[in-house]
């Protein structure tokens, strides 16, 4: 397929679409990936305003979300590709950024440090008639300021937080910290979804008697002799086409499943 290298359009992706749906490959996925980057932008941008994470990190992450939907985007469901991408970009970004946001381990000198700083900081107020400031608690302890600001730092991002958290707010979203953990129920009803549209792409590229033998047979369970007054072949003709598509499906669906 002859891509022109002037502005994209909506048509362009449809027809990519279509085209990788019926014959998957590297150069239709990668065509249609330069096509829908700036849905991977348009996240990206949004959530790193609402995160310290960089947004080219943000951004990487979300390409293979990309590349996730266009593997399970079926063109013929009705369905817009962005609606049904964004959820894809989205949660690569969220997840990573839960991954990156695990428990820290702080070394053992810090932790005995910022304990003693808490004491030096209540003894110093009494003494000084004020509270001290860090470089005068980080010279009380003999350390450099930096090596203070960042101990401080580290033992107070380890307390636990509460999941309605809110990460950051903005005008049309906020993101608390709920929000970054995994749904088992959603992911389970996302792992449906997807081994549906699998399904239905291996189905679409089998003769259509013996398509058709599968659908009545296992996915409408009729017995093999309604299924085959319906198509209108022999039941044995009909075990002929079972045996046959269970065969082509087990070869159409192994990669995918592997």
């Amino acid at each position: 397929m002859t891509i022109r290298s002037a502005q994209y359009t909506n048509v362009d992706t449809i027809e990519l679409l279509v085209a990788y749906f019926r014959n998957p490959s590297l150069e239709i996925r990668n065509q249609l990936v330069e096509f829908n980057k700036g849905l991977v932008r348009q996240v990206a941008h949004r959530i790193s305003r609402q995160c310290s994470e960089p947004y080219e990190d943000l951004e990487q992450i979300g390409y293979l979300g990309l590349i996730r939907a266009i593997e399970r985007f079926n063109p013929h469901q009705g369905c817009a590709f962005s609606s049904f991408a964004i959820p894809y970009i989205r949660g690569e970004m969220l997840h990573y950024l839960r991954d990156k946001g695990s428990v820290m381990r702080i070394p053992r000198r810090w932790q005995e440090l910022y304990n003693k700083g808490r004491k030096l900081r209540k003894q110093l107020t009494v003494n000084l008639g004020y509270p001290p400031s860090d470089k005068q608690l980080a010279i009380a302890l003999g350390i450099d300021i930096k090596e203070w600001n960042e101990c401080q730092l580290a033992l107070q991002n380890r307390l636990p937080v509460s999941l309605d958290a809110t990460v950051s707010q903005t005008v049309d979203c906020s993101i608390t910290f709920g929000d970054t953990l995994p749904d088992h129920h959603y992911q389970a009803k996302q792992k449906f979804e997807e081994d549906r549209l699998q399904l239905q792409r291996a189905m679409s590229q089998l003769e259509e008697k013996t398509k058709a033998a599968i659908e009545c047979v296992f996915l409408r369970e009729l017995p093999r002799k309604e299924a085959a007054k319906q198509i209108g072949m022999s039941p044995m003709t009909v075990t002929r086409h079972l045996q046959k598509g269970i065969q082509q499906l087990s070869v159409l669906l192994e990669p995918q499943v592997a």
